[in-house]
């Protein structure tokens, strides 16, 4: 006879997997100094609006901001949804209304909207706790399922 557990609601759009590799290079990304690389430019002559373009950041930014980029449409609703979810925005029983309400509100990339918020990796991992998932055992090497 099947159990089925019902103690956590469903996650369908996005593999676990995914999320927990943004998470991941999130984290690795915040860990680092992006953006504050000396360049040609004066700071204070430039208001330091040199440290907000894309070429003051690197690699794991690029890398990061592609990944996201190749999501589908669901995924990337799914990525936002669990992102608020995790900031308590939302609970993780009202999935449904947070994915409709994040394709809804769709101004500006998906990255773009993500990478401004500074505790992305820990919003992200909690919601994914509130679903029966978890990053602890996630390995982004090679052979990784993302």
């Amino acid at each position: 006879m099947r159990i089925i557990d019902d103690t956590n609601p469903a996650m369908p759009e996005i593999n676990p997997s995914k999320v927990c590799f943004i998470a991941a290079k999130a984290r690795e990304l915040l860990s680092e100094d992006e953006g504050s690389r000396p360049d040609a430019s004066n700071a204070t002559d430039d208001g330091e609006r040199s440290i907000l373009t894309d070429a003051a950041y690197g690699p794991v930014h690029a890398e990061l901001v592609q990944f996201i980029a190749d999501l589908d449409d669901d995924e990337a609703a799914a990525l936002v949804a669990l992102m608020w979810i995790g900031r308590g925005d939302f609970e993780s029983t009202d999935w449904e209304d947070a994915v409709a309400q994040a394709r809804d509100r769709r101004q500006t990339p998906t990255a773009q909207y993500l990478l401004g918020e500074p505790l992305l990796p820990d919003y992200l991992e909690d919601a994914l706790a509130a679903y029966g998932h978890s990053c602890r055992d996630f390995d982004q090497g090679p052979d990784a399922d993302v």
